[in-house]
């Protein structure tokens, strides 16, 4: 049995439907199991068995992992992820699991420039010392949260952001949910770290001329200072302050370690993933 913890997220989403469309049954841990289930289409939810699992309660992850041979470790990243993270991996480890596969990041080593990459790498470092087969994917941003940027397209025509002129891996979460499925069944990729990008990166500048192209009217980048665009994620875009602080550093990361396109989703999954046009073009109106 494959377990998928944060079946309601982006990649948990996108890994229990890459896995139950090549047909192999899933167990989705979920707060909320009857609400994921009635997301579901027909074909989907016969091979799903939603189960309720909080990542703070030690007794429901025992619960959730009996019985399962593969995890797929996913969490939102968060104040509490490494400790919560970890906890899973203990559970995990008790009930007889015998491959993880994590959800990691990009630049997860100790003395990483991102305070979440470096919590990552202390998830990473105690899974391999647990003696589990643990294969890590390390995927770059995900073209999803650019939705989060269309409201200031929309009403203003503008991207704010602090990265000048450096250059995003993008890929989209249906690829990383594709590759999840492939390193969880196929025993031949079990053990690996694997890198996740799109086909190509993009500046902003870069960004905002493709969705201009595409809407037909100007969509212009407004670099800021990191403390700047801080404070316009706080106060304008409503995020938490530590969440602010981690999307400063991503940003800032791009401009330190220039990001170039790598191959291994491809590999992984036999095609090319999908592009940033693609991907604009079907969620067009949220930005018009």
């Amino acid at each position: 049995m494959i377990v998928i913890m944060g079946a309601s997220g982006a990649t948990g989403g996108a890994a229990l439907h890459s896995l139950t469309g090549l047909g192999v049954p899933v167990r989705a841990l979920s707060r909320d199991p009857h609400r994921l289930l009635a997301g579901l289409d027909g074909p989907t939810r016969r091979l799903v068995e939603a189960v309720p699992a909080d990542a703070g309660d030690p007794d429901s992850l025992r619960a959730a992992f009996r019985g399962a041979s593969r995890v797929f470790l996913t969490m939102a990243n968060g104040p509490r992820q490494v400790e919560y993270e970890l906890r899973a991996v203990d559970q995990a480890l008790a009930a007889g699991v015998e491959h993880i596969v994590k959800m990691s990041a990009p630049a997860a080593e100790a003395d990483s420039p991102v305070a979440v990459s470096r919590g990552h790498h202390r998830i990473e470092q105690y899974l391999r010392a647990s003696g589990i087969t643990a294969t890590v994917l390390r995927p770059y941003a995900f073209m999803q949260k650019l939705l989060l940027l269309a409201p200031g397209v929309a009403r203003a025509g503008l991207l704010h952001g602090t990265m000048g002129g450096a250059a995003c891996n993008y890929i989209d979460c249906r690829d990383i949910g594709d590759a999840v499925a492939a390193v969880l069944t196929r025993p031949e990729l079990a053990g690996g770290t694997y890198p996740l990008t799109g086909g190509r990166a993009y500046s902003y500048p870069e960004l905002g001329a493709l969705l201009g192209e595409l809407l037909g009217r100007p969509v212009t980048y407004l670099d800021l200072p990191p403390d700047r665009f801080h404070a316009h994620l706080v106060e304008r875009v409503g995020m938490p302050a530590w969440l602010a602080t981690h999307v400063v550093e991503i940003q800032r990361l791009a401009v330190l370690r220039p990001e170039t396109p790598d191959d291994t989703a491809t590999r992984l999954t036999g095609r090319a993933p999908r592009t940033l046009e693609a991907f604009l073009r079907e969620h067009l109106d949220a930005f018009r």
